[in-house]
């Protein structure tokens, strides 16, 4: 097991989820006139995305400091990584159509995390 390679993957996700939750007001903004609602879930979506990446970063790095080694959390590297290409795979089917460079980016990110987290569990 390679902790170093666990605790980049989880870093890259957490650092990456609060990335997401700064920009919001300008993410929506951008966005020009549109309904309420609309701005509404917009800003849900966005923060509930960065939420969920430093979470899965949070515990990742949690976990790791407490028993790396312990069965469960073996089964929380393998979850955290499984969601992260989920996410990948979202991000690359939708985000990664749009021109703004960040979106683009997601799948790359979220793939690497899960690739840190896999091969550290693995080593």
């Amino acid at each position: 097991m390679n902790t170093v390679l666990i605790y980049i993957g989880g870093l890259t996700a957490l650092i990456w989820g609060v990335s997401h939750l700064f920009p919001t007001r300008n993410v929506v903004r951008d966005f020009g006139p549109i309904t309420e609602d609309n701005r509404n879930i917009i800003r849900m979506e966005w923060i509930s995305e960065g939420a969920t990446l430093i979470f899965l970063g949070a515990l990742t790095i949690g976990i790791t400091l407490y028993d790396p080694s312990h069965p469960v959390s073996m089964m929380v590297y393998w979850f955290n990584a499984m969601m992260l290409l989920v996410l990948a795979m979202i991000s690359l089917f939708t985000g990664f159509k749009v021109r703004f460079l960040p979106f683009r980016l997601c799948p790359f990110i979220f793939t690497f995390s899960a690739l840190c987290i896999m091969i550290g569990v693995l080593l």
